[in-house]
C-alpha cells in the first residue's frame, strides 16, 4: 500500500450512503478514498429541511445535515476527491478506477452515485429548484402548507407524491401528458377519489415563471394545442429517474432499468464491488435507509479486504519460498 494511487477501499459517490460508508470504512481502518463528482450531500442538499432523520426533532437542513457527516467522515481519515468515475477494469486482486483526473487501483469499490431525478428541461426548471421546483414530495410537500402546487407526471410516483401532498396543500393539480395514468389500479382509485385532486390531461409544462419563487406554470394542451396558465405555489416533478450507472455495465448485473442488484449485505454480483443507497435495487430512497445501506456496505467490505488480504500475504509468502 506504498502507493498513495492504491487503496483497500474506493468509495463512489458522495452522498449519505458514500459518506456513511466512508466514515465506517476509515474508522475500520480500511485506507480509503471517496471520489465525488459534484457536490458533497448528493440531492439532500436541495432540500431545505429535513424533519424525518432521526436525532433532529425540529428538523435540519440538507446542506448543514450533508456538512455534518462529511466533517464528521474527515474526522476518521477519509480522503475524498472531486472527479468523475469514467471506467472501473477488474484485475486478479485489484479493480481499475479510471477517473478524469487520475487513475487508482483499491482492493473493494462501494457504489454510492445514486440516481437523478429526470428533469423536464424547460425554462425555470433550474432557476426555482428549491424555491417552488422540487422532486420530492416526501421531502418538501410541508413547506406548501394550505397552498396550490401542481404535479408533473402519470406514474405510481407521481401520484404517490400526489396523494402525499394531500396531507398538507389546498389543491394538487396533476399534470400529464396523456388522457389515462400510467400508476397501478389501487392508485388510480384512491386519486380519483381525492377531493382535493384535480387532473389536467393531455398537457405539457412549458416554462415555470415567478419572482423569487414560483407563481406560475405556462402550460400547453397537445390535444387541442392551446396555451395556457395555471397559477401554483410549486411544482412536483416525478417523471421518473435515472440510475448513474453507465460506468459501470461492464462489471456488474443491473437490473432493465439500470439498477443494481445486491444481497443483504449490499455484495453486488462482482466480488469485491458492493452498492448502497438509492442506485440499488429496491432502494427505499430516504436518507436514513442510504445511511444504513452505507454503515451495511462498508462492513461487508473490510471482511472482504480482510480476506483478499490475506490470500495475497499467503500468494506472496509462497512466492518467497
Amino acid at each position: 500500500m506504498a502507493n498513495k494511487n492504491t487503496k483497500e477501499c474506493i468509495i463512489i459517490g458522495g452522498g449519505p450512503a458514500g459518506l456513511t460508508a466512508g466514515l465506517y470504512a476509515s474508522r475500520a481502518g480500511l485506507k480509503s478514498l471517496l471520489i465525488e463528482r459534484g457536490i458533497f450531500g448528493g440531492q439532500i442538499v436541495n432540500s431545505s429541511l429535513v424533519e424525518n432523520y432521526p436525532g433532529f426533532p425540529d428538523g435540519i437542513s440538507g446542506s448543514e445535515l450533508s456538512s455534518l457527516m462529511h466533517q464528521q467522515a474527515d474526522k476518521y481519515g477519509l480522503e475524498t476527491q472531486n472527479a468523475e468515475v469514467i471506467k472501473v477494469n477488474r484485475g486478479e486482486f485489484y479493480y481499475n478506477v479510471f477517473t478524469t483526473e487520475e487513475t487508482f487501483e483499491t482492493l473493494s469499490v462501494i457504489i454510492t452515485c445514486g440516481s437523478e431525478y429526470r428533469k423536464l428541461t424547460i425554462p425555470g426548471e433550474e432557476k426555482f429548484l428549491g424555491y417552488g421546483v422540487s422532486y420530492c414530495a416526501t421531502c418538501d410537500g410541508f413547506l406548501f402548507r394550505d397552498r396550490e402546487v401542481a404535479v408533473v407526471g402519470g406514474g405510481d410516483t407521481a401520484i404517490t407524491d400526489a396523494l402525499e401532498l394531500t396531507r398538507h396543500v389546498k389543491k394538487v393539480y396533476v399534470i400529464h401528458r396523456r388522457d389515462q395514468l400510467r400508476a397501478s389500479q389501487i392508485l388510480q382509485q384512491r386519486a380519483f377519489t381525492e377531493p382535493k385532486l384535480d387532473f389536467i390531461w393531455n398537457t405539457v409544462v412549458e416554462e415555470i415563471k415567478g419572482g423569487k419563487v414560483v407563481k406560475e406554470l405556462k402550460l400547453y394542451d397537445l390535444k387541442t394545442e392551446n396555451h395556457f396558465s395555471l397559477q401554483v405555489s410549486g411544482l412536483f416533478v416525478a417523471i421518473g429517474l435515472v440510475p448513474n450507472t453507465q460506468y459501470f455495465a461492464n462489471v456488474i448485473k443491473l437490473d432493465k432499468t439500470g439498477y443494481i442488484y445486491v444481497d443483504e449485505m449490499m455484495a453486488t454480483s462482482t466480488p469485491g464491488i458492493f452498492a448502497a443507497g438509492d442506485i440499488r435495487r429496491n432502494s427505499l430512497r430516504q436518507v436514513a435507509a442510504s445511511v444504513g445501506d452505507g454503515a451495511t456496505a462498508a462492513m461487508s467490505t473490510f471482511k472482504y479486504v480482510q480476506e483478499v488480504e490475506d490470500k495475497i500475504s499467503i500468494l506472496n509468502h509462497s512466492h518467497r519460498r
